[in-house]
């Protein structure tokens, strides 16, 4: 007799992963529509379709810069059928910059891959004095505090970029929070703000206008999109580099074949001949890693984070 209810324990469950999806799977966003995190998923979206069949669809859920969906993703149960794609933000900086969030970050997820990544830039108004990194560093150490330094909100990957420059240059500026990406380029564009570590694939279409100048990138090497500009590392400000990264993950307890073909149709659909030379003409570098590689990345990108942002006395408002 249990011999029969461990072999129809195992039938149903290799059933329920072989029909997977047998129901529409949502990627959830926890953000509103339009920005770099809902551009990915909604890249993926169509090739997950292709790959698995079944029906995909995207839900935004925005609020409390993130939590709110990725909590609701951690409550979801484990079939495959709701999924996260999120930018760093909710994974690493919301649980430190916040301290109460509805899941635990480093418990509650299946990690499946970071889809993408990308630097951030730093860039001035095309009528701004500084003309190179060696000017910005000169005028911030001659004017401690007068430099402004806008960021798309506290705790935003261009704000703790700004913050770790500061950290390690010794030197200071004004960091001015705005709610979103949009207002930062309007005041930017119109000089009302100094700099911006700006994500590069925001900053580019008014790099090539001629209306922003970059200065540097917080990439590890140079940027075929910007070859000319210099790396952080390469004017000796070491420890700062930053890259602003989407990734996609499940809830914990997710059958491991499904995972397995989740990932697998994942790391495709980034590397498909239509995909991949978009997503890179935008700034995207594809990292496509494995559920081991984005575990391990995660759990050092949630302590890095952590330190700078309780170093910083960085505060959510």
């Amino acid at each position: 007799m249990k011999r029969f209810w461990l072999f129809f324990l195992m039938a149903s469950w290799f059933s329920t992963a072989y029909a997977w999806p047998d129901k529409p799977v949502t990627l959830l966003v926890p953000f509103p529509p339009g920005g770099s995190t809902d551009l990915i998923a909604r890249t993926l979206a169509p090739k997950l379709q292709e790959k698995l069949g079944g029906s995909f669809i995207i839900e935004n859920k925005a609020g409390a810069t993130g939590t709110i969906g990725a909590g609701v993703v951690a409550r979801a149960a484990p079939d495959g059928h709701t999924l996260l794609v999120s930018s760093l933000g909710p994974y690493v900086i919301a649980p430190h910059l916040l301290g109460k969030v509805p899941y635990d970050a480093l418990k509650d997820f299946e990690y499946i891959s970071v889809a993408v990544q990308a630097p951030n830039v730093l860039v001035v108004p095309a009528a701004s004095p500084h003309k190179s990194m060696t000017d910005v560093m000169a005028y911030q150490k001659a004017n401690p505090n007068k430099m402004t330094f806008a960021s798309s909100g506290n705790g935003s990957s261009d704000h703790l970029t700004a913050e770790l420059f500061w950290l390690q240059t010794g030197t200071t500026g004004i960091h001015v929070p705005y709610k979103g990406g949009g207002p930062v380029m309007i005041d930017l564009l119109g000089g009302q703000v100094d700099s911006s570590f700006m994500n590069i694939n925001t900053a580019m279409p008014q790099i090539i206008a001629g209306k922003l100048r970059a200065l540097s990138i917080t990439s590890a090497k140079r940027s075929p999109l910007l070859p000319q500009v210099p790396t952080l590392e390469e004017l000796g400000i070491n420890e700062a580099n930053v890259t602003s990264w989407q990734a996609v993950a499940a809830p914990r307890g997710l059958p491991a074949d499904i995972k397995t073909r989740l990932h697998a149709a994942v790391v495709n659909a980034l590397n498909d001949s239509q995909v991949k030379p978009k997503l890179l003409e935008l700034g995207f570098e594809i990292v496509a890693n494995t559920p081991e590689q984005f575990t391990a990345f995660q759990a050092a990108e949630f302590v890095r984070w952590k330190k700078l942002i309780e170093a910083r006395n960085i505060k959510p408002d």
